[in-house]
């Protein structure tokens, strides 16, 4: 299974947290990470969004078929949201486009099964992929894209 986590891009300020848009620097690195992905995403994707306006604005300069999942959201958990990625059990590949700390907390228990989080950049993407390797799973950091680099 492959699991992608896009950090919202570069957002303002304001309230309530759930309405705040995208700057017009992060309106430039959706855009980047967008043509990134054109080229890298897997062909078959399923892609969870955050309700938050955000985050929608971030997945919106790709693609516009996404599911909104509130799991994935401002609220959301690790847990919630590897549930809701199906992760590992439903194969595939999974772009999820959140939030810190989450974002970071499932780098963090993926990566080092640890309760603590890592700092995902905005606008960044993360991926991850579940192989089998001499009988073991592992998980595998496939790349790490920061969309002002890109």
């Amino acid at each position: 299974m492959d699991l992608l986590l896009w950090r919202h891009a570069d957002a303002g300020e304001g309230s309530p947290d759930i309405n705040r848009t995208l700057t017009p620097r992060g309106l430039k690195q959706s855009q980047r990470m967008a043509r990134w992905l054109d080229e890298h995403a897997p062909a078959e994707l399923r892609v969870l969004v955050s309700p938050a306006t955000r985050t929608r604005q971030t997945i919106e300069a790709w693609r516009s078929d996404y599911e909104i999942n509130p799991a994935v959201g401002l609220d959301a958990t690790p847990q919630s949201l590897l549930e809701a990625a199906g992760w590992p059990e439903a194969g595939g590949a999974v772009l999820v486009v959140g939030h810190q700390p989450t974002l970071g907390q499932v780098a963090s228990l993926l990566l080092r099964d640890e309760d603590s989080a890592l700092s995902f950049k905005k606008g960044a993407l993360w991926w991850f992929q579940l192989r089998e390797r001499n009988g073991e799973l592992q998980t595998v950091l496939k790349t790490v894209i920061n969309a002002d680099l890109i």
